[in-house]
């Protein structure tokens, strides 16, 4: 997130000697992206944050594809995905590009043996159910029912979750996540056409600092492959950290939706972009007030994009037959538009409660083996009169 924040104690200057009060020194480390151009933070450790001891070996976690070349509009029954213990375990990637995996998690316990970290990825995890606590090298962030957790790649953390029913929507992006650049200004304040603003974003607070040595695993992401650090002291033993690349909460509840005389088109709803895909929250709002206005959406053909629409809560009224957790792909290529009947039932209709989480991507989407286990079959022909 491009604004500056600030925890704990850092030195005056950077890249300057930062005592500790023994005489010790502190340990800066530099967590940036897009090689020294990219949103950066500077770390302060206890310890130096390199000292493995032990790499106890790796596994593939890559996704089995089975429709590796897509024209076929699915339905995917989301919370079909069964609960599994283990949060990195309960990660069942459905639809995958060279840009992006989306994944569903249904997680049961918190992440207590482990730390985790993705090497490869930015990670927005959608809350669907559940609350509980992000905690990170650069302080804790708590979440609950529809929170997005947007987590830069290389981020250390752990989940404590505060029951065992919890649902997760999960994008891996291969490319950084921004709030899009019309929203911002040169200056990177977000604009008062915005449809959030600042106040909005939650960083990190509560800066744990932990003094531990022992044997910490760390299961570190990359290329597919789940690999296995042990690091000789905590990694969370950052006492101050300053800079732009850092974690933070945004609650789909604090989208203020744009609407006018006339149905708006989707980017009205955009969230979050990249070079390389969309993601848009579709929220409770008042409908187009046009005394002949069409509130549903006209149909429209994905020529340049793969529409991924995740269904969360409310009345989907362009849809017939979905349900919470319900997934649907409409792929590049092909019209698509409201279900026969739906528009006929938005006409003179006030308002929405729709609340949903859209992906479009630019590259087609691949169809995993986990996804089919949860497709209805059926959906493709669900046009029909």
């Amino acid at each position: 997130m491009p604004f500056y924040h600030k925890l704990g104690k850092t030195p005056h200057k950077r890249h300057t000697v930062f005592k500790k009060q023994s005489g010790d020194y502190h340990y800066e480390q530099l967590f940036g992206t897009v090689g020294f151009v990219g949103m950066s933070s500077l770390l302060y450790h206890l310890q130096r944050p390199t000292r493995v001891t032990e790499i106890k070996g790796s596994y593939s976690v890559e996704p089995k594809i089975a429709v590796d070349k897509n024209l076929k509009a699915y339905k995917l029954k989301g919370f079909d995905i069964q609960p599994e213990a283990d949060f990195l375990d309960s990660r069942k990637r459905i639809l995958v590009n060279n840009d992006l995996h989306i994944s569903l998690g249904a997680p049961q316990q918190s992440m207590t043996d482990y730390f985790y970290k993705n090497a490869d990825a930015d990670e927005m995890i959608f809350i669907h159910k559940g609350e509980g606590t992000l905690k990170t090298m650069l302080g804790n962030i708590t979440f609950s029912y529809g929170d997005y957790l947007l987590i830069p790649r290389g981020m250390i953390y752990q989940i404590q979750f505060n029951s065992e029913d919890n649902r997760h929507f999960i994008v891996e992006s291969f490319h950084p996540m921004y709030i899009p650049k019309r929203y911002r200004n040169n200056f990177g304040q977000l604009l008062e056409h915005s449809p959030f603003c600042e106040r909005d974003i939650r960083p990190p607070s509560d800066l744990e600092t932990y003094d531990e040595k022992g044997e910490f695993l760390i299961k570190i992401k990359k290329e597919g492959m789940i690999h296995e650090y042990v690091y000789e002291t905590h990694p969370f033993d950052v006492v101050g950290w300053d800079g732009y690349n850092f974690p933070y909460a945004f609650s789909i509840h604090d989208f203020e939706s744009i609407t006018g005389r006339i149905h708006q088109p989707p980017p009205v709803h955009q969230t979050f972009e990249t070079d390389a895909f969309a993601v848009c929250s579709f929220c409770p709002r008042l409908f187009d007030y046009h005394p002949e206005s069409i509130p549903a959406p006209y149909n429209h053909s994905n020529i340049d994009s793969d529409e991924v629409l995740y269904y969360v809560d409310g009345d989907f009224m362009s849809r017939n037959d979905i349900e919470h957790g319900h997934i649907s792909l409409h792929p590049a290529g092909i019209p698509h538009g409201p279900h026969p009947g739906a528009m006929e039932r938005s006409i003179g209709q006030k308002e929405t409660k729709e609340l949903a989480v859209m992906v479009d991507t630019f590259k087609p989407l691949k169809i995993t083996e986990d996804a089919l286990k949860i497709d209805d079959g059926e959906y493709y022909k669900s046009w029909t009169e």
